[in-house]
């Protein structure tokens, strides 16, 4: 059997428990522990944004504390001993902006109630059956932990790999040497696992060493308002990476899954258009999004193509047709 492409939206973990993995309350969820994100943190972001005193409730509101973000970073990196031009408050902004993000993350990520076996053997057995790639655009280890619990993400002598080995992630890690035909897992938009050491290296905690009190500041997870998720993949050599690599795996791939996927991150839309003609796209959402017909128009102008077909669930964990 061919490979595919599969590509994990957050739609996996609302389907899950809602609750746990709204993005809403994780960022209010933060926002609210002084342990987490102290009084004059909040403020800060708070004045930034125009809230009030109240948490972002989402990616759009994220915009202009991305732009203010961005620019605190350049002119921190022009100024000098002599030239003074932010403020403390101004220097530390981006410190204070990068441990809520991924504070944010980290909440999203720590969950021990794992999917239902019904879902995940079906699933299991057809990666090892093809070593099919997989692709995730969220933060949590609903799909990433089983993975690797049951061997499927087992460094070289797995079905998939991410590029880590040894001390640490690097492109060349994921080459295929000596007849190996693995698959690849790819963290789209970045895990809170990731942190850059002192020598440069982008390396991975293990899942038992993160904790919300973890403080990583590194520039490796994609939550922002959609038009900045293209510069912040940039700006990180795994995630650079991993998008690299996607283009790779829809090559080989003899049909692209979307699960769970809302379609609103236009950086993959315009990768996956690229591949629509000629290789099949099949999307797999809730079916609470809309009526078949608006649903088929919505996707096939997402991937300008009508090479698309929209399978509707009630409720998507029951899926099996891998």
């Amino acid at each position: 059997m061919a490979r595919k492409v599969l590509i994990f939206g957050n739609g996996i973990g609302m389907a899950h428990n809602p609750d746990h993995f709204s993005l809403s309350m994780a960022l209010e969820n933060i926002w609210d522990e002084p342990r987490y994100l102290p009084e004059d943190h909040k403020q800060m972001i708070s004045r930034c944004i125009g809230s009030n005193g109240e948490p972002p409730e989402g990616e759009d509101e994220l915009d202009k504390l991305h732009m203010v973000v961005s620019s605190c970073k350049m002119i921190n990196s022009l100024q000098d001993a002599q030239a003074q031009w932010l403020t403390p408050q101004g220097q530390q902004f981006p410190r204070e902006v990068s441990r809520y993000i991924h504070k944010v993350a980290t909440r999203l990520h720590i969950y021990d109630d794992p999917l239902p076996e019904q879902f995940l053997e079906p699933l299991f057995a057809f990666l090892r059956e093809t070593n099919s790639h997989v692709a995730t655009l969220n933060y949590d280890r609903l799909i990433y932990g089983q993975l690797v619990d049951n061997g499927l993400c087992a460094g070289y002598d797995g079905n998939l790999i991410d590029g880590f080995w040894g001390s640490g992630f690097a492109a060349d890690n994921l080459v295929r040497r000596q007849g190996r035909n693995f698959g690849y897992y790819l963290h789209l938009h970045g895990s809170p696992l990731f942190y850059t050491d002192q020598n440069g290296a982008t390396c991975k905690l293990t899942r038992d060493n993160l904790s919300i009190l973890t403080d990583v500041l590194d520039n490796h997870i994609v939550l922002t308002h959609v038009k900045h998720k293209r510069s912040v993949i940039d700006g990180s050599y795994i995630l650079r990476t991993y998008w690299s690599y996607l283009h790779n795996c829809c090559h080989e791939a003899e049909e692209i899954v979307v699960f769970g996927y809302s379609g609103a991150d236009t950086h993959l839309n315009d990768v996956l258009a690229a591949y629509a003609q000629s290789t099949p796209i099949r999307v797999i959402e809730w079916e609470g999004a809309g009526h078949d017909a608006a649903r088929r128009f919505f996707w096939s102008r997402a991937f300008r193509s009508d090479n698309v077909r929209v399978v509707p669930l009630e409720n998507i964990l029951e899926f099996t047709g891998w």
